[in-house]
């Protein structure tokens, strides 16, 4: 295959992400077809708003109502999906895949749920499906596991890859505030979508961390072998008590690997305050992997927005038409390996936060920690917090030694069993 006279560009899309690729695209023309070696045509796009079409002050001609029309055009080479969501993203990827054209996506639902097929059909039409701006937002992070990494046996990633969530817990830890005021803020400010329920209850953390354990570990994960919590049951007093120790709040994305056995699992967690990740405020994001020759790196930056997100889709596209234009195949190298298996959150082993209300009288920690102990779970520190003399109630902080999560469910179980506790207020678990 001998070198093209331009390679041609199908935009599925022009919501935030689809408008500032194509901003990019036509913008940075001359720059980007010096770099590929010909000229990108952005030859068709795909946009069933017409409000859209309209603002963008594109030539009215490069646009269609219908994705098929862009998918089906021979004079397209690479089709980049910025359509977001399963369906109909999902079909239209297989379809352009089943074509033979390359496809760079922005989509992590889309990747989190189909990751292996699409890898399967891109190998068999040789071609390849390239997703950076799926996990990270403008953070390389997919080429850096694909290229950068390979050399290591990773072992664990911790991760902050939720913007949304990381603003509102960062204003309840700056500020004192309370959940639904904080997410007030962050909708307020255009960083929490009026529905904020993939954000807050860690669904796109989740959809994220497939990908990442995936690359990772080499194991496929589906989205439901992922142990997900929200960030909605975290009140001002946890991120008060959690400073007291020591520790900030952070909702993670947990990926860690030990002899062939895989843990995933999305959830707030306490983190020391001297670690970097715990130092991650607002709506940036931080990726910290461990590999046995590399050792521990963090990578940093914005995880979402129009430019971030462009710039990944676009460098994935000037790497997939530098290659196009040399006539070079790429083809997904990821093996997957059958025999791992994924670790239920029953089995893991962690240590734990526990806040509860109890009468105010002598012989309550007793209890409890006949309780604890009775599960072989050793106590670090307990410390009554607070009493309401008039209502008989006081509230007890209580920090565990690492204990297996199955015990500790058991234990909790138990202890809202007993007649000297009003309720557990939270449990949060606590990545030392």
């Amino acid at each position: 295959m001998g070198k093209k006279d331009s390679i041609g560009i199908g935009l599925l899309g022009l919501g935030v992400v689809g408008g500032g690729v194509a901003r990019t695209l036509s913008r940075r023309a001359e720059t980007l077809d010096a770099q590929v070696g010909c000229p990108l045509r952005l030859r068709k796009i795909a946009e069933k708003d017409l409000a859209k079409t309209r603002a963008s002050k594109m030539d009215p001609d490069l646009f269609t109502t219908d994705p098929a029309e862009v998918v089906g055009d021979p004079e397209i080479d690479i089709i980049i999906e910025v359509l977001g969501g399963e369906h109909p993203a999902m079909e239209y990827i297989n379809e352009a895949l089943g074509r033979g054209k390359y496809v760079v996506t922005s989509n992590k639902e889309v990747m989190a749920k189909h990751f292996p097929e699409f890898l399967s059909l891109a190998k068999e039409k040789g071609v390849d499906i390239l997703y950076e701006a799926s996990v990270g937002g403008g953070i390389p992070l997919i080429a850096p596991f694909k290229q950068d990494l390979l050399a290591n046996e990773i072992s664990t990633i911790y991760a902050i890859i939720n913007g949304t969530t990381n603003y509102i817990l960062s204003r309840m830890s700056s500020e004192g505030l309370d959940f639904s005021s904080a997410l007030k803020q962050a909708q307020e400010l255009g960083y929490a979508e009026a529905d904020p329920t993939n954000d807050i209850e860690g669904i796109d953390a989740a959809y994220k961390l497939v990908i990442l354990a995936a690359l990772a570990f080499h194991i496929e994960v589906r989205p439901d072998d992922i142990y997900r919590e929200g960030i909605s049951r975290l009140s001002s007093r946890d991120f008060r008590y959690a400073k007291e120790l020591g520790y900030e709040i952070k909702l993670l994305a947990i990926a860690k690997e030990q002899d062939g056995v895989v843990e995933v699992r999305v959830h707030p967690v306490f983190l020391p305050q001297d670690l970097l990740l715990a130092k991650v405020d607002g709506v940036y994001n931080a990726v910290q992997v461990e590999g046995d020759l590399v050792g521990r790196v963090l990578f940093y930056g914005q995880g979402a927005g129009p430019s971030p997100t462009s710039s990944a889709v676009i460098a994935d596209v000037i790497d997939v038409a530098q290659r196009v234009n040399r006539g070079v195949k790429i083809t997904p190298t990821l093996r997957l390996d059958p025999t791992k298996r994924i670790k239920p959150i029953s089995e893991i082993e962690t240590r734990y936060y526990l806040r509860m209300s109890t009468v105010d009288r002598p012989g309550v920690l007793a209890k409890i920690s006949n309780v604890m102990g009775d599960n072989l779970i050793s106590i670090s520190s307990v410390i009554q917090k607070e009493s309401d003399v008039s209502a008989d109630v006081a509230e007890i902080v209580l920090m565990t030694y690492p204990a297996k999560e199955q015990a500790m469910q058991q234990a909790m179980g138990e202890i809202e069993r007993l007649d000297v506790v009003r309720e557990i207020s939270n449990f949060v678990r606590v990545e030392d």
